[in-house]
């Protein structure tokens, strides 16, 4: 298993995180390995204009060439000591600190009913009713409608947090909830995106942590909007460790997952059989609206990804780690 700073890919790999500096502003570099490269200090020092690295969405921004002037400061620079610094001694924020936009899917077949039949226990529990089974029946069959499109909300982009930073528990809460999902970010706008150039508009990925007041969420979703504050609560998003960018992952429909609990194995899933792809999720999300550098699309859970589908929970204190294949290691600690 791969820790917190281990990094994938070789050659031209792309792993683009964003950290605080000594003086507590951000930044952006490039991760390798242990390290992490500071980018705009090395435009600096190549006498080249460092607005691009001023962060990630203006790196998104600059497009592929961009990209491209970042892989050669770093092949250029790598070893100036003065412009690396040990991931250990930086803390990392989420990757884009507030993405343009937070959209998070549900796509996942096995989730979406056990969801469903988690809920139902989780309400016959509080309302002292006998517990129903978590588990969905034997053949049951997902409702038709998350076959004919991607179904989704919007969650709050100011409260976003990265790796190794404590999630706040809500105070109207007492049933808290964690979501093994992963997600891309958007690094090119664009309206009415074509299925076939969809993935240009893909930057990267990261895992995603939706952090969730389940006992808010099943009241407020009988009212057949939301979630609302059963989903935004501060620190609720976590999203991290870093950003490995599209080329990096030839195929992001056949990565293992795995969420641990203070070092328990607590879900172990994949993103195979997603009912829709990231290409087909930004092709329908741009009809008639325009997508933005610095959008976040999360994949929803994948099966028996989350607590509320084996009817287990949270408690404070608790440690949550959610490991994606080729991306890493998101890890937050859950704080009443």
């Amino acid at each position: 298993m791969m820790t917190s700073y281990e990094a994938w890919g070789g050659g031209d790999a792309m792993i683009l995180a964003t950290y605080k500096t000594d003086d507590g502003a951000d930044a952006i570099g490039v991760v390798d390995g242990d390290v992490i490269f500071d980018l705009a200090g090395g435009a600096a020092r190549a006498g080249e204009e460092a607005a691009p690295f001023a962060s990630m969405i203006s790196l998104m921004e600059a497009g592929e060439a961009g990209l491209d002037r970042a892989r050669t400061l770093f092949q250029r620079f790598a070893e100036d000591d003065d412009l690396n610094k040990r991931l250990g001694e930086v803390s990392l924020r989420s990757p884009v600190p507030v993405p343009a936009q937070i959209r998070d899917f549900m796509v996942f077949p096995g989730h979406i009913l056990n969801a469903s039949a988690g809920m139902r226990t989780l309400a016959a529990r509080i309302q002292g009713t006998p517990a129903l089974p978590a588990d969905a029946k034997p053949g049951s069959k997902v409702p038709e409608i998350y076959r004919q499109q991607p179904i989704y909300y919007k969650a709050n982009r100011f409260s976003v947090i990265g790796t190794d930073q404590d999630v706040q528990w809500p105070a109207y809460s007492e049933i808290m909830d964690y979501e093994l999902e992963f997600g891309v970010f958007i690094g090119r706008g664009g309206q009415d995106i074509p299925l076939e150039r969809a993935h240009e508009h893909i930057f990267g990925y990261a895992i995603f942590n939706d952090f969730s007041a389940r006992d808010t969420q099943m009241m407020e979703m009988q009212g057949r909007l939301g979630p609302a504050k059963g989903k935004d609560f501060a620190t609720g998003n976590a999203i991290g460790p870093w950003i490995v960018t599209r080329d990096e992952i030839p195929d992001p429909y056949a990565l293992s997952m795995a969420a641990r609990v203070n070092g328990e194995a607590w879900s172990l899933g994949s993103s195979a059989g997603m009912l829709h792809s990231f290409e087909d999720i930004i092709t329908f999300v741009s009809r008639d609206e325009m997508l933005h550098p610095g959008e976040f699309f999360g994949s929803g859970t994948t099966g028996g990804g989350c607590g509320l589908e084996q009817d287990r929970y949270l408690s404070d204190g608790d440690v949550v780690e959610l490991e994606v294949e080729r991306i890493g290691v998101l890890r937050n600690r859950v704080r009443r």
